[in-house]
């Protein structure tokens, strides 16, 4: 029988997040046992300092409740370490995390091929498409996608996953209830939807400039091999990097301009021993003989391309060969100067691009009652009757498989084939 959770949270409360309580699991075998014992036992048992049992006096167990109802109220689940959902690559790692409160789709937190994605929020563009067409292509393989949520090469590794019909989980340096980068709200909407959302911290715990080095060891903690793309020479990236090695896990890097301090972290790495990363399936390799029933790596030796590309691509298909007619019309056209096409566009009605089948079952709401005409969410919240949250993030999922052309005065309308 599995401990009550707020056991499980009272212990993490008062010792914090990051710092190992394995001995005293490993001698009182669960937190309801260990605060049944009590501090005479405790004494004892010779293993808590009296700072630690000051800190285990100080909470209790029926403290819990307020984080029980917010989760409860959220939807957001509550995973402890005895929960058979617990990540198991988190279970090996030291100072694992008892509690995890997660948004989103626990069943992801059991994939057997996890990637870590991490680099500088302040990403060049070269940076941002790397990570958005080598997540894609991963993803693509069957590979989750875990990053930070942060921006920059967070923001284009869970959006590569995303449009690649993939899984992703970000793990926050927060709680799942703080406002963290509002701008990147409605991708962790979109991310829940197609992944996770995790954190340690209690749900509405503020960052900090510690938070984040400690969130850290989860991401490099929860996968097989960690990627690293443009991190400077100080970046917080190369903590990541660090830890991972610590954890007994792969080190991956993207080769980056030599001459360019935002990428010193990753050729670092490479001069060190990290294994560079040219397509998907230079971080696949060494996993195919143990996963490979997991894997679909078929086409992860293809030159990296835009996630943008392939979701182009995927959605319109390839371009109908044109007709000796049809190319008359062109050549007349072009002597009137008017652009190709422009006599039938008089009278045709724009086509509607195609959905992907792994769209989420908002986004195919959203979708149904777009048209080409601009219109502002308010009232697209009317015409799908779903909420503005969930518009919002739709909309966010459409823009993600170029399907949604965003217009002046935040009006949005569908993308129509040419």
């Amino acid at each position: 029988m599995n401990c009550p959770v707020e056991y499980w949270i009272w212990l993490q409360r008062a010792f914090g997040a990051g710092k190992r309580a394995e001995r005293i699991l490993e001698h009182f075998g669960d937190p309801e046992t260990l605060y049944e014992a009590g501090r005479k036992e405790w004494r004892l048992s010779g293993i808590l300092s009296e700072k630690e049992m000051e800190s285990l006096t100080r909470f209790s167990p029926s403290q819990s409740y307020d984080i029980l109802q917010n989760c409860r109220k959220n939807g957001w689940r509550i995973v402890p370490f005895d929960d058979e959902a617990y990540p198991p690559l988190l279970r090996e790692i030291c100072g694992y995390p008892l509690v995890l409160y997660v948004w989103g789709d626990t069943s992801v937190l059991q994939a057997k091929v996890c990637i870590g994605m991490v680099g500088t929020r302040d990403a060049s563009d070269y940076g941002v498409q790397v990570a958005e067409a080598l997540s894609y292509s991963l993803a693509q393989a069957g590979a989750v996608i875990v990053s930070g949520g942060a921006l920059g090469i967070d923001k284009a590794s869970h959006r590569g996953a995303v449009m690649a019909g993939g899984r992703t989980v970000a793990i926050l340096g927060c709680g799942l209830g703080h406002p963290y980068l509002v701008e990147n709200e409605k991708m962790r909407r979109v991310i829940a939807q197609h992944g996770a959302v995790i954190s340690e911290y209690e749900p509405f715990s503020p960052p900090t400039k510690h938070t984040f080095p400690i969130r850290n060891r989860l991401i490099s903690g929860m996968s097989l091999g960690t990627v690293v793309i443009e991190a400077g020479e100080k970046s917080g990236s190369l903590i990541t990097a660090r830890l991972a090695l610590e954890q007994g896990r792969d080190v991956f890097a993207v080769p980056g301009d030599i001459t360019s301090s935002n990428f010193f972290g990753t050729n670092s790495l490479i001069r060190d021993g990290a294994r560079p990363v040219f397509t998907a399936m230079d971080v696949l390799d060494g996993y195919l003989p143990e996963y490979g029933e997991y894997l679909k790596a078929e086409d992860s030796y293809q030159p990296l391309r835009t996630a943008k590309t392939q979701s182009a691509e995927r959605t319109s298909g390839k371009p109908k060969p044109k007709t000796k007619k049809e190319k008359e019309k062109r050549k007349t056209a072009a002597e009137r100067k008017e652009p190709p096409g422009q006599e039938e566009k008089k009278n045709e009605v724009k086509s509607k691009p195609q959905l992907p089948s792994y769209a989420t079952e908002n986004a195919k709401k959203l979708f149904a009652v777009m048209t080409n005409e601009p219109r502002l969410a308010d009232e697209l919240v009317t015409a799908s009757g779903l909420p503005v949250q969930d518009v919002l993030s739709s909309l966010t999922e459409l823009e993600l498989y170029a399907l949604v052309t965003l217009h002046s005065g935040k009006r949005y309308s569908l993308k129509t084939e040419q």
